[in-house]
């Protein structure tokens, strides 16, 4: 079973950078889109961006500017550079996969921004 393994979260002062990274335990085939999505506390979970193999992205209006994903197809690995944090950018991240065959989940990493 294939797994999603994340870091790079962690505790940021407001307009500090995390940098997110998340890669795949194994090969995933017939990937179509490699993504990020938060999940504030007493929030529902919401897709932050997303990325096709094309290289096509989608930003949530709340980080364009801010946020950059990138993935590196060779190694099934999505990443997602935040900058400019803000604290409503406090969340559990969690990297998420979808290929032909399957949708994987990460376990979700912390991102705390204090003002």
């Amino acid at each position: 079973q294939v797994q999603l393994v994340e870091s790079g979260g962690g505790l940021v002062q407001a307009g500090g950078s995390l940098r997110l990274s998340c890669a795949a335990s194994g090969t995933i085939s017939s990937i179509h889109l490699m993504g990020w999505y938060r999940q504030a506390p007493g929030k529902q979970r919401e897709l932050v961006a997303r990325i096709t193999t094309g290289g096509s992205t989608y930003y949530a209006d709340s980080v364009k500017g801010r946020f950059t994903i990138s993935r590196d197809n060779a190694k099934n690995t999505v990443y997602l550079q935040m900058n400019s944090l803000k604290p409503e950018d406090t969340a559990v991240y969690y990297c998420n996969i979808v290929s032909t065959a399957n949708i994987y989940w990460g376990q979700g990493t912390q991102v705390t921004v204090s003002s």
